[in-house]
C-alpha cells in the first residue's frame, strides 16, 4: 500500500469522524467523563467501532491513524490494528502518548491483550513513574485474566506487581491495580482465583490506606459474586 494510499485512507476516517462528532459530547468528556485529551472531535464509542468495523484488520492504517494525535482517530487504531503484527517496540511508542484512562483501557482491551508479548510489557510498565504508564500494565493485566490469556505463572508475577503497587496513591493507578486484582479473583483459574483473594485479604490488613482501599474493595467484589454464584445453585 503506498504512502498516497494511506494517506487518503486516513483523511476518509477523520472525515467519517468529523461527521460523526458532536459539540456537546466533546465537551462532556471532561467534566463527565473524566476523558482529557488536547485533540478531540466528540465522537461516542458506538461510532467509533462503526467506523473501525469495515477496516479491520489493517496494520498500516491504524498506525498511520495513531500517528495524527486524534483521540478518536487513535480510537479507531487500536480498534482495527492486526495483533499479530504489533511489536514491543509500537507498544512502547504507544504507552508513551497515553494521556487518558479510556485510551489506555481500549488499546489495551480492543489490541494489547492479544498481543504475544504483553507480559512482558506487563512487567516493565508497572516499574515505570508515569502514572497512565502504570495504568496501563494493570489495565493490560486485567484484560487478559477477563479474556483468561496466558498461563498461572505469568498472573502470579502479576499478583506480585499488584502487591508491589498496591500502595501508589495516584487515582487511575490505584483503580487500575484494582481493577487487575478483581479480574483475576473472578475470571482466572480456580487455583489463581484463590491466589488473588489471599493477595486481597493481606491488602485489606495493611497499615496503608491505599493497599488496604484495594485489598477491601476486591474483597467486596469477590463477596457479592460468591452471593450471585449461591443464590443461582441449585
Amino acid at each position: 500500500m503506498t504512502a498516497d494510499i494511506i494517506r487518503d485512507r486516513v483523511t476518509n476516517v477523520l472525515h467519517a469522524l468529523e461527521h460523526a462528532a458532536s459539540a456537546r459530547v466533546r465537551d462532556e468528556m471532561g467534566p463527565r467523563f473524566g476523558i482529557h485529551s488536547d485533540k478531540a472531535m466528540g465522537v461516542q464509542m458506538a461510532a467509533m467501532q462503526a467506523i473501525a468495523k469495515p477496516l479491520y484488520p489493517d496494520h498500516a492504517l491504524a498506525c498511520a491513524l495513531w500517528e495524527t494525535g486524534w483521540y478518536e482517530a487513535r480510537m479507531v487504531a487500536s480498534m482495527i490494528d492486526d495483533p499479530a503484527l504489533v511489536t514491543p517496540r509500537q507498544m512502547d511508542a504507544w504507552r508513551a502518548d497515553f494521556d487518558n484512562w479510556a485510551i489506555v483501557d481500549t488499546v489495551c482491551a480492543k489490541l494489547f491483550d492479544r498481543v504475544p508479548h504483553a507480559f512482558a510489557k506487563i512487567d516493565q510498565w508497572a516499574a515505570l513513574n508515569d502514572e497512565f504508564g502504570r495504568r496501563a500494565a494493570f489495565a493490560l493485566l486485567a484484560c487478559r485474566a477477563i479474556h483468561r490469556r496466558g498461563d498461572d505463572a505469568e498472573y502470579r508475577r502479576g499478583l506480585v506487581l499488584i502487591e508491589a503497587c498496591a500502595t501508589d496513591e495516584r487515582n487511575f493507578v490505584k483503580k487500575g491495580v484494582n481493577w487487575a486484582l478483581r479480574a483475576m479473583g473472578l475470571k482466572a483459574s480456580p487455583a489463581l482465583q484463590t491466589a488473588a483473594r489471599e493477595t486481597a485479604a493481606r491488602l485489606a490488613a495493611s497499615t496503608d490506606r491505599t493497599a488496604r482501599w484495594n485489598g477491601k474493595d476486591a474483597m467486596r467484589a469477590f463477596a457479592k459474586a460468591d452471593d450471585r454464584t449461591s443464590e443461582t445453585s441449585p
